[in-house]
């Protein structure tokens, strides 16, 4: 696999996740929803699907808020055919307030374009991340953010 794409068709599964997901990180809502499929169903497993493209995009419109943000660190990723599995950590940041989990999401690709996404979560995580970004808000230093990302990050197309 190479990060030199030369056409769209060229862009593998793996790419094409990493790349949504970068994107949302960098703040890039519109180039994002550009590799949705306009019927894409989207799950946060435990809680309700979005079905459509442009649902997803109202439903993530809330990190175009200055004050706001989505960051995102990949630990690993592998596909099978059209299906791609990332394990990851989100950071999910409202103004001083920052909190950071562990998701696991499952995307399907077809035709270039994410059909399906599905992340699956730990609740308990989810709490401690959210008990340490409230401790973050007075003690600062005691939260670390993710790396910020940056459009000459590899694997965003």
């Amino acid at each position: 696999m190479t990060d030199d794409f030369d056409t769209e068709t060229d862009r593998s599964e793996a790419e094409i996740a990493r790349s949504f997901l970068e994107l949302l990180a960098l703040g890039d809502l519109g180039a994002a929803m550009e590799l949705v499929h306009p019927d894409i169903d989207y799950t946060n497993v435990g809680v309700s699907t979005i079905r459509g493209k442009s649902r997803v995009a109202k439903l993530f419109k809330v990190m175009e808020n200055p004050r706001a943000g989505f960051g995102v660190q990949f630990i690993n990723v592998t596909t099978d055919g059209p299906v791609v599995l990332t394990e990851r950590i989100d950071e999910l940041t409202f103004g001083r307030f920052s909190m950071q989990f562990w998701v696991c999401g499952r995307f399907e690709i077809e035709d270039g374009l994410i059909t399906v996404w599905r992340d699956y979560f730990d609740f308990w995580d989810i709490t401690k991340g959210f008990v340490r970004g409230l401790v973050g808000v007075v003690v600062p230093s005691a939260v670390q953010s993710l790396p910020a990302r940056t459009v000459d990050a590899p694997g965003i197309i």
